[in-house]
């Protein structure tokens, strides 16, 4: 076995009375931002069993669908990567407040866009930029809020409530869809009514990172410190490239494999029943998610919650048990790939049900692993920023139905599996040998305190 790499501390920032205020004393607090990032996943994923609606209803293609999930990719990236940020130098409150409700008139521009296609793919734009801003600055703001709790339990809350949102946002539209009136309009007004009091409940929230009381700088010194915010510390590159990178990507390329590309692939066999076949499977997916996350935090030790001792990783058996994580959510990606594969010749919707339950199982522990791996890589003042990163990366997964649809002309569904279960056996070889060179960074937002 190669020998160990111990990785010195990632960069710090000191705190400050002025940036950093004595946030145990806000308990619960975090409850009203984990319930914004839920309202903003259900907007999010309120689309994907829709997919098959719109293609029966509104006679768009299987291209033209899967690039309606492209466009709220497209829209995601600058959310994630500009508003973390932002945020660690404005303040978390008023870029999630800006979030939530972007969130809502999304769902007003689908509401009415239905039948054409540019609204859709405005409504699509708008909401991956809400959930963009969520994901990034939701998380870090969940993580401050829940300061004592441990930095894997503040994780866990965030992927929780992100995935529940994922998730229930999905059945509902789903159902709604399939059995309720006007199936292009009510799934998102009934989002808008979840939506419409979160800006004012966030307004509520103490503020974490108050905006900095420098002196006014320059666009391109503005730009240079964002710039910054979204580097990897030094020290942790390493982990970065061999682990969080050939990971990250998984996370919702897991997510299209079991509920994008399965159902499209079955849904002859099912008939009129493809609507609700296709929310079940997205709800089975995530739903999976949220039962594993808690293996996904023993796996990694909970370091920073005291089980490691004093927010160090690699300290006894929390320490090596942090490695098998990142291991455990490649190896079941790949039999979930794998599984799609096989079921790209057989077609079975009962298979295709299994393999969506897999690809969710590995989608619950590499969300959890991969945010713990990231922050504790990253400092407090740069916190927003690494995360926003890290989902970046897992939402380019969710590119992969596109990509497998414009290919479809030339390559067979069979053989484009085929590689993909292959790119997940090369990746899990990445992750092994990455856990087995370098050491999880430590905890720096316990350091830092």
């Amino acid at each position: 076995m190669p020998e160990t790499q111990r990785m010195p501390e990632p960069r710090q920032a000191a705190p400050s009375p002025a940036t950093t205020p004595a946030i145990t004393s806000w308990p619960g607090s975090w409850r009203t931002v984990a319930a914004a990032m839920f309202a903003c996943g259900w907007g999010g994923n309120q689309f994907t069993p829709l997919l098959l609606m719109y293609r029966r209803l509104g006679g768009y293609s299987t291209l033209s669908v899967d690039a309606f999930l492209g466009a709220y990719v497209v829209g995601l990236v600058p959310g994630l990567l500009l508003a973390g940020p932002v945020s660690d130098r404005r303040g978390r409150r008023p870029v999630l407040v800006a979030g939530t409700v972007a969130s809502a008139v999304a769902s007003l521009v689908l509401c009415f866009g239905g039948q054409s296609a540019w609204p859709i793919y405005a409504g699509r734009l708008i909401i991956g930029f809400a959930v963009g801003i969520a994901m990034s600055v939701g998380s870090s703001w969940v993580k401050e809020l829940s300061s004592g709790a441990g930095g894997g339990l503040a994780a866990r809350r965030a992927a929780l409530c992100q995935t529940a949102g994922f998730g229930l946002g999905a059945g509902v539209a789903g159902v709604l869809a399939q059995w309720g009136p006007w199936p292009m309009v009510t799934p998102y007004a009934v989002h808008l009514l979840l939506t419409v009091a979160m800006p004012v409940l966030l307004l509520r929230v103490p503020e974490t990172r108050p905006p900095l009381a420098h002196a006014t700088v320059s666009v391109r010194q503005l730009l240079t410190a964002l710039v910054n915010d979204l580097r990897v510390p030094p020290p942790a590159r390493r982990r970065f490239r061999l682990v969080v990178l050939p990971m990250a990507p998984w996370v919702f390329g897991a997510a299209g494999l079991a509920y994008a590309v399965m159902p499209q692939l079955v849904g002859f066999r099912v008939g009129d029943w493809g609507l609700a076949y296709a929310t079940g499977l997205t709800v089975l997916t995530l739903g999976t998610g949220v039962a594993v996350q808690p293996v996904a935090r023993w796996l990694h030790g909970d370091v920073g919650s005291g089980e490691a001792g004093n927010g160090q990783a690699g300290n006894g058996q929390a320490g090596t048990r942090m490695g098998r994580a990142p291991v455990a959510a490649m190896a079941v990606m790949l039999l979930g790939a794998a599984l799609c594969a096989a079921n790209a010749v057989l077609l079975s919707p009962w298979l295709a049900a299994v393999a969506a339950a897999a690809l969710g199982a590995g989608y619950g522990i590499a969300v959890v692993s991969g945010l713990l791996e990231i922050q504790r890589m990253a400092g407090p003042d740069d916190l927003a920023g690494l995360t926003g990163v890290y989902y970046t990366l897992a939402y380019a997964g969710f590119l992969l139905p596109t990509v497998l649809a414009g290919l479809s002309s030339w390559l067979s569904y069979p053989v484009m599996l085929a590689a993909v279960a292959a790119a997940a056996l090369v990746c899990l070889g990445l992750v092994v040998t990455g856990t087995r060179v370098t050491e999880p960074a430590a905890d720096s937002m316990t350091t830092a305190r």
